[in-house]
């Protein structure tokens, strides 16, 4: 298969199958070029038929206290009292868009990932 713009999921498999044969490519040979345009081929097919959304607020909060070693009591800075950490992880209180100001500045979390609106709780049927 020659490099090309990929427009189903036949080329992309069979893309993925060239780009994986060049895998042990050494770095300035031709080959390590060739993986260099299957790998971006396929992230822009990826790019558009299999995008990765954004991570929800909260999830994006504990990812970033678990990479820094934070504990609850570290987010009181950015949250507020103990209480507000409390709800704001178990998602009884809303983020304010003070608490997102300081997160973004202070933990450097995007801020449109902490301005989506937070997922509804299911409502229990009876």
């Amino acid at each position: 298969m020659e490099p090309k713009i990929l427009k189903n999921e036949t080329e992309y498999e069979a893309a993925l199958e060239q780009a994986a044969a060049l895998m042990s490519a050494r770095a300035g040979t031709p080959e390590a070029d060739a993986l260099d345009l299957w790998s971006f081929l396929i992230e822009d097919y990826e790019s558009r038929h299999h995008p990765v959304g954004l991570p929800e607020p909260i999830e994006a909060i504990r990812f970033r206290m678990d990479q820094q070693g934070l504990r609850p009591r570290d987010l009181e800075a950015y949250l507020g009292s103990k209480s507000k950490v409390s709800e704001v992880l178990n998602r009884k209180r809303p983020l304010s868009l003070a608490m997102i100001r300081r997160l973004h500045a202070g933990l450097g979390i995007p801020a449109e990932v902490l301005l989506q609106a937070a997922p509804r709780p299911a409502l229990h049927e009876s």
